[in-house]
């Protein structure tokens, strides 16, 4: 017996391509999602060039913004047993949950320059 093309195979594939012809095109990102951007990796390259080491608490407020902003909310089992500083780490991040990046951008660069004046 010899093989017999499927039907559905050829017509699949143009119903893909018409349903990718027919979305609508990705939004370009708006101007002041790239100043935001631009301004929150110039914060981020200053924070790591302070005149002094900024205390723990401003350690981990800077860590919890840096991350709720590029990675979103926290996410896998918080670090038990004797991870004391990965589970306030943990913990620092988890109060930012529902952060937006846009805000969680806003406030990382803020505290930068509240950190880079003193």
């Amino acid at each position: 017996m010899a093989a017999t093309p499927k039907k559905g195979v050829a017509s699949a594939g143009k119903t893909a391509a018409k349903a990718a012809a027919k979305a609508p095109a990705a939004k370009a990102p708006a101007q002041g999602d790239d100043d935001l951007k631009a301004r929150f990796e110039a914060a981020a390259a200053s924070a790591k060039q302070t005149k002094q080491r900024p205390d723990n608490a401003t350690m981990l407020k800077l860590y919890s913004y840096y991350k709720q902003a590029t990675e979103g909310d926290v996410q896998g089992a918080r670090p038990g047993g004797f991870d004391f500083v990965g589970g306030a780490k943990y913990d620092a991040w988890s109060k930012l949950k529902g952060t937006s990046r846009d805000d969680a951008m806003a406030t990382y660069i803020k505290q930068v320059e509240r950190l880079n004046r003193d």
